[in-house]
């Protein structure tokens, strides 16, 4: 039994389809992850193609029939974020949030909170700060701290010792104490950690280049950990 439905969605991924369709990646507010095929959006006279673009916000209508994928039929602009594709740098912090989505929450059900992120996310890198690395690390770890894997940075995440804490093992779940295995890290780094897990994405300013490295390694190793794939926006 086939049925119309509607949703907002993020545009995550495109992909060319045949002759002139497109298959979709979407992130919707109130069905999770869908995969969608937007037949003739490659056409120049489509009203969809334009809509569809990745990363862009939309309202859409869509035929459920048999298959796994849905077939969009409408599509309403909400945001295009055509400042954030035009910018490679932008697009670069985006693309790193956008994998890191798709990496730490491959299931299908319905999150709001993932959503309104990813929303509030793309809005933010579309904005003066929007070109900053560090907003791309920020929101990776507020995505690792809502898929439940927030870093242990109050005593050592392995054996329970207080601080001083020294390392960083994405293995124990945080930061560690100088007798348990890890990378070095600062003071400065874990201090930055927990300022972005606690700080909205617009209120952030801004981060030292010292710390941007190991940032970088505690994202992705925990990422690695917790899914068996790198992210290939931090490379």
């Amino acid at each position: 039994m086939s049925r119309t439905l509607r949703s907002e969605a993020i545009v995550l991924r495109s992909l060319r389809y045949g002759e002139a369709d497109r298959i979709l990646h979407l992130l919707t507010r109130d069905r999770g992850r869908v995969s969608a095929i937007a037949k003739g959006a490659r056409r120049t006279r489509s009203k969809l193609g334009g809509r569809l673009e990745p990363l862009s916000h939309v309202a859409v209508l869509f035929h459920r029939g048999s298959g796994e994928m849905v077939t969009i039929t409408g599509a309403d602009l909400l945001a295009s974020h055509d400042v954030v594709r035009a910018d490679g740098d932008r697009l670069a912090v985006a693309l790193v949030g956008i994998e890191a989505v798709l990496r730490l929450f491959p299931e299908e059900a319905a999150d709001e909170r993932l959503f309104d992120g990813l929303v509030r996310f793309l809005d933010v890198v579309g904005g003066p700060s929007g070109a900053d690395p560090a907003l791309a690390l920020a929101f990776c770890l507020k995505l690792i701290a809502l898929a439940g894997w927030a870093p242990r940075l109050d005593v050592c995440a392995s054996c329970g010792n207080p601080p001083p804490l020294v390392r960083f093992s994405a293995r124990a779940g945080g930061a560690v104490c100088a007798t348990c295995q890890g990378f070095p890290v600062t003071d400065a780094t874990l201090t930055t950690v927990a300022r972005m897990l606690a700080t909205p994405l617009d209120q952030l300013g801004p981060v030292d280049p010292a710390v941007l490295g190991p940032l970088r390694r505690i994202v992705d190793d925990t990422n690695a950990e917790h899914t068996g794939h790198r992210l290939r926006g931090l490379a």
